[in-house]
């Protein structure tokens, strides 16, 4: 993802509490967001498993709802 979309993606996670669908584009695997790292250059996500992790901005795409 470019740098406006991770900035976005990491406002609308911290700012507002939004849950945003994310797929990682190496793995295949879709988890939502539920943080950024203070220095950004992680987003952590909940998989569908239910299982924690963190994802490089630049590996990731948001999926439509």
């Amino acid at each position: 993802m470019k740098e406006t979309e991770h900035v976005s993606v990491c406002q609308r996670t911290e700012r507002k509490e939004e849950r945003v669908k994310l797929r990682n584009m190496k793995t295949g695997e879709v988890g939502l967001t539920f943080g950024c790292t203070e220095a950004g250059e992680t987003i952590q996500v909940q998989l569908e498993s239910g299982q924690l992790d963190s994802w490089d901005p630049a590996d990731c795409e948001e999926v439509a709802p």
